[in-house]
């Protein structure tokens, strides 16, 4: 089992892996948004109109999984995606020293009450997100609000110093990151501790043993069934967290349940579920999908059903 979480961007995504404690972050993240965001402007217009980051990618994607739209339709959808992806890098950056009162300003949360009441009667829960908009501010936002441990999954990075850095920026406000790899182990060992676990299962399961295919954006898609397979062991009831730009540098996040605690369902039914909300959010709100990813590189089976 193989689950990412906010921490870990898919290849191709917004690089969140920059040094946030590195002198030149720091000193950047001190900079007013109206002057980062002018940056980003400048980054976003030459990685579509100077030099195309991962054009071909990006264009066969888009493609395949708007195959009704016209060019210029698919060509706004490109400009705005490089926008968003810029725009997204600095808000990163931002987040090495953004206040708290500033993550809540700019990241509206609707419904954790749910949650929060499940957590109030000692029932922990499973937060499945995918990487649509800014999840490193989807990370902070909800380790701000939700008056309750969290814990992420997260891929370890090969740099230990990089790693050092990246934990302390993304558990400043009070969340705990764990290695995917010991996720279950940690939710088993720590079982009394009523917390949130949340992970990003929207990347392609190369090294996983476990795939549920299915179509997603008109494309055979093996998916991640760690959310699934933790949700069996533990019977915790599992949440999508769908995020949505409402603006610039504003997002608003909401919950949707998955199941129910301790509900029963067939192989699959979650992760088919998951996937529905997952690709109707990347339909709602196109450029703010990483269509750079090379998600599909994984090939179905003519024996897999």
């Amino acid at each position: 089992m193989r689950a990412v979480s906010p921490a870990s961007p898919p290849e191709g995504a917004p690089a969140s892996p920059l040094p946030p404690s590195a002198w030149w972050v720091r000193l950047l993240s001190r900079v007013p948004f109206a002057v980062l965001y002018g940056i980003s402007g400048f980054l976003g217009w030459l990685a579509f109109r100077v030099f195309p980051y991962r054009d071909e990618v990006v264009r066969q994607n888009l493609s395949l999984a708007f195959p009704q739209a016209d060019e210029a339709a698919l060509r706004e959808i490109r400009r705005r995606y490089y926008g968003g992806f810029a725009d997204m890098l600095v808000e990163v950056i931002k987040s090495a020293t953004l206040p708290a009162e500033e993550i809540r300003r700019r990241v509206r949360i609707v419904g954790i009450e749910q949650l929060r009441a499940l957590l109030g009667q000692g029932q922990s829960v499973l937060l499945a997100a995918a990487h649509q908009g800014n999840w490193e501010w989807m990370l902070l936002a909800l380790s701000l609000e939700l008056g309750f441990p969290l814990d992420a999954a997260y891929k370890p990075l090969v740099d230990s110093w990089a790693e050092r850095e990246m934990k302390k920026v993304r558990s400043r406000f009070g969340s705990r990151l764990i290695p995917a790899k010991e996720l279950l182990a940690d939710i088993i060992r720590r079982g009394r501790v009523a917390r949130a676990v949340a992970m990003v299962a929207d990347q392609e399961p190369t090294t996983s043993e476990h795939k549920h295919w299915t179509r997603f954006l008109n494309r055979d898609t093996a998916f991640y069934m760690g959310p699934e397979e933790i949700a069996r062991v533990t019977r915790f009831p599992v949440f999508f967290i769908g995020m949505k730009r409402t603006a610039r540098g504003h997002y608003e996040m909401s919950f949707v349940p998955l199941s129910a605690p301790g509900e029963s369902l067939k192989t699959g039914e979650l992760t088919e579920r998951y996937v529905r909300l997952v690709e109707q959010q990347i339909r709602d709100a196109p450029p703010d999908w990483p269509w750079s990813h090379k998600r599909w590189k994984l090939k179905k089976s003519l024996y897999v059903r």
